[in-house]
């Protein structure tokens, strides 16, 4: 595999892939737990922000499969193991009634928490520089979704 040079280190085509992957997961599922979460709530104004939350995660998915392709790499196929955990106790939480709108923000913000974290991560990497303003731009928006959702969970639990 070619190797990229970013200022004074040096980072394979192997381990920008790699970063990549791992927010792809990230952002898939940002987009099936908000997905999952505008299915659960009754709020029409809270169904809205889940799905134009989901369709931004997909967005950023898409983003990072062209350049998982242009590096060469596979993209992975799914999300994580934990975020399917994650929205299948948004379910479980819906079947047994608890699927109140503060209890959707609530996992919301916990999910975007797990992404915020991963985009910090991702951006210790050594990176090119044309990757590294992308992964920044998606840092930027899942930091916007997690303060948003914290402002509208906040906002339920003032009512």
């Amino acid at each position: 595999m070619a190797n990229f040079t970013n200022t004074a280190d040096t980072a394979t085509t192997e381990d920008v892939v790699k970063v990549l992957n791992d927010l792809l997961e990230t952002s898939r599922d940002g987009e099936y737990g908000f997905r999952v979460c505008a299915e659960e709530v009754d709020s029409p104004q809270l169904k809205q922000v889940f799905q134009s939350r989901s369709a931004d995660c997909a967005k950023a998915a898409g983003e990072l499969v062209q350049l998982i392709s242009r590096f060469g790499g596979s993209p992975d196929e799914g999300g994580t193991v934990t975020g399917a955990m994650h929205r299948g106790w948004v379910h479980v939480k819906g079947a047994v009634g608890a699927n109140s709108a503060h209890s959707m923000l609530e996992e919301c913000e916990r999910g975007e928490d797990t992404a915020v974290a991963r985009y910090r991560k991702a951006l210790k990497a050594d990176l090119p520089a044309d990757v590294r303003a992308l992964i920044q731009q998606q840092a930027d928006g899942a930091k916007r979704n997690h303060d948003q959702i914290k402002q509208l969970r906040d906002q339920m639990k003032k009512s």
